[in-house]
């Protein structure tokens, strides 16, 4: 039996960045002089009769206000409950520690945990790439380097720490 509050706060972890919205694809040649881009298209409300019985089973404590969300949280719970199916139950426990860790941090570090992620979501892909590669060989010390490693960071001046993490480039679009 899955317990519902974790399993819903898992559906939102899972989720990731499911408000933020992709970027338009450019029109070729650029934007036509003296027209304004059309805002993004908004989500189309999902019903709760299109969502599978696992699922429906997944997100019974939202079933009475379905219809009252908005439709973007309505897309974001619809793909989370897909993606918490689709979990192995090592996967699936892995994410219910995420998010026990992530209510306990205080507000404000929850805030500057999304400001990094967007961040990182801003790199070029090749540097995404490289920052993970980097994650997954931190990960791989012994506790005591990692803990070492912490230490001689939090020495560092604003200005080294810096130097270490890589800043986006502007996206230059062809013409």
């Amino acid at each position: 039996m899955i317990k519902v509050p974790i399993l819903c706060a898992s559906l939102f972890l899972a989720s990731g960045s499911a408000y933020a919205q992709a970027p338009a694809a450019p029109l070729p040649g650029g934007p036509l002089p003296g027209v304004a881009p059309a805002p993004p298209a908004a989500p189309a409300p999902k019903p709760w009769t299109e969502l599978s019985s696992q699922q429906q089973q997944l997100l019974q404590s939202y079933q009475g206000r379905w219809n009252s969300l908005p439709p973007n949280r309505q897309q974001a719970l619809a793909r989370g409950s897909e993606r918490w199916l689709s979990m192995t139950p090592q996967q699936r426990s892995s994410a219910q520690q995420r998010f026990s860790q992530w209510r306990a941090m205080p507000p404000e570090q929850r805030q500057l945990l999304r400001q990094r992620f967007q961040q990182f979501k801003s790199l070029p892909p090749e540097q995404q790439q490289r920052v993970r590669e980097q994650f997954r060989r931190f990960r791989q010390m012994p506790p005591e380097r990692r803990l070492e490693l912490r230490r001689q960071w939090r020495r560092l001046s604003p200005e080294q720490r810096r130097s270490f993490v890589p800043r986006p480039e502007p996206r230059r679009i062809p013409h």
